[in-house]
Formats: structure tokens, C-alpha cells, sequence
């Protein structure tokens, strides 16, 4: 993931103001990138790239190299689908079944990789 790292102590402040309902939008973007942070540390590579806009990206999972274009694995949601899928509150399964996540390509299905645990 591009950009500077972000402190655990800062990341889990932001989750808390999300879960807490409390969050600015600063706090929002705050905790979607660092889930994303959480997802690259744990399946590094260039094979997927998982789309949180406007918040961020991050490009995961070992494999074939992507450089130009369109990602042929793409995986993409609102933030607070990220949100919920990536700390456990809500299941992969269901938020694909509810139009909540947009996933394409062979290598998309990331629910092998969720939740995370921060």
C-alpha cells in the first residue's frame, strides 16, 4: 500500500469511532486504510486489487503481476462494507449476495482472507 503506514494505535482509535457511530470522515478514511494496510501485510502481492473509494486501494494475493489498465482481479465496496467484512460483522457470503461487494476475475474471492484481526 502506498503512503506512509498507519500506527495501530491511531487505526484501532479510528474503528472504534466507526463502531461507536461516531466517526468524521477523517476517522472513516482513517479506519478503511488501515484495514486495507492489515490486508496487505497479510496476503502481500499484485494479483487483486481491492477498491475502497474514495478512501484507498491496495493491490494483494500472490500472483501474476498486474502494470496497465484495468486489473483483471478487482474486488470493490463502500466503506462500511469494508468495514464490516474486514473486522467480522458481517460475512463475505452475504455482502456478495446482498450487491454489497462487486468482485471479478478467478483470484477475487477474498473471504479466505477475512476477517482481519487488528
Amino acid at each position: 500500500m502506498a503512503g506512509r503506514k498507519i500506527d495501530v494505535g491511531a487505526g484501532r482509535d479510528a474503528l472504534a469511532a466507526v463502531s461507536s457511530g461516531a466517526a468524521a470522515r477523517p476517522q472513516l478514511a482513517t479506519a478503511v486504510r488501515y484495514l486495507l494496510q492489515l490486508l496487505d501485510e497479510k496476503a502481500p502481492g499484485n494479483s487483486v486489487e481491492v477498491r475502497v473509494p474514495p478512501f484507498g486501494a491496495v493491490q494483494v494475493v500472490q500472483g501474476p503481476r498486474h502494470t496497465r489498465g484495468t486489473p483483471p482481479n478487482v474486488v470493490e465496496m463502500d466503506a462500511p462494507t469494508w468495514i464490516a467484512v474486514a473486522t467480522g460483522a458481517q460475512q463475505w457470503a452475504d455482502a456478495i449476495a446482498a450487491g454489497r461487494i462487486v468482485a471479478s476475475g478467478t483470484r477475487a474471492d477474498i473471504s479466505a482472507l477475512l476477517p482481519l484481526r487488528p
